[in-house]
């Protein structure tokens, strides 16, 4: 609910500030005042500080009331005019209510306190270890992952480095058994030495035609025999 202003002067401005020191609401002009008067205070902006206000003041309605009282049933702090048997107005809120005066339950919220203190160091204390665990199933996670790619990376080395061997070994066993059955070399040595011997045969057999003579018949003939020896 929204707070009116504390100044008579603006009762339907909503307020926008709140000055703890003085204990009241003030709207844009009011604060623009009270910085000058009060340089020391340090007002709440309700619109960012709601939260982190405690006013002392009662909430129920735009009341300038102490809360002086503890209702038992709504388990929330109240003023007189909420436990006021008078209804109307905005008071009476918690007339029907089991009222207490709030020093009544100190011992009975500080007991409580200590024992959700309690409680809470001891989750805070077991979510830290779960967090702590979590962190380690993760981080041996994370090595375990790092473990197996390796061992994958080491496999696959290994297997390229067989197939490479394998590889040159059978290739060297092609060489080889092609180099037992002929040589490649020679082949073509004595492929390219046959050409110039049947020229030279050639030569000799248009040499021995164009000396031919019958009175050296023995001569030709045994010319001839050494060419196709």
């Amino acid at each position: 609910m929204e707070k009116k202003c504390s100044s008579k002067e603006h009762p339907d401005i909503n307020a926008i500030f709140y000055c703890q020191i003085c204990k009241k609401y003030m709207c844009n002009k009011c604060e623009n005042i009270h910085n000058k008067l009060c340089y020391n205070h340090s007002p709440y902006n309700l619109k960012e500080d709601i939260n982190e206000i405690f006013t002392g003041i009662c909430k129920e309605k735009n009341y300038l009331n102490d809360l002086d009282y503890f209702c038992k049933n709504h388990n929330t702090l109240c003023c007189a005019a909420c436990i006021s048997k008078i209804k109307g107005k905005g008071n009476g809120q918690h007339s029907d209510c089991d009222i207490c005066f709030i020093e009544n339950i100190s011992n009975e919220k500080r007991k409580k306190l200590k024992h959700n203190i309690k409680l809470w160091e001891n989750l805070s204390n077991s979510l830290n270890k779960t967090n702590t665990d979590l962190k380690n199933i993760l981080e041996k996670n994370e090595r375990d992952k790092e473990e197996l790619k390796s061992n994958i990376q080491n496999i696959f080395t290994k297997l390229r480095s067989a197939l490479n061997e394998r590889e040159d070994e059978l290739l060297l066993e092609v060489d080889n058994k092609f180099v037992n059955r002929f040589n490649s070399q020679e082949f073509i040595k004595e492929g390219e030495n046959l050409p110039k011997k049947v020229n030279k045969l050639l030569e000799k057999g248009k040499l021995i035609d164009k000396e031919w003579k019958d009175e050296n018949l023995k001569s030709m003939i045994n010319s001839l025999l050494l060419i196709f020896h």
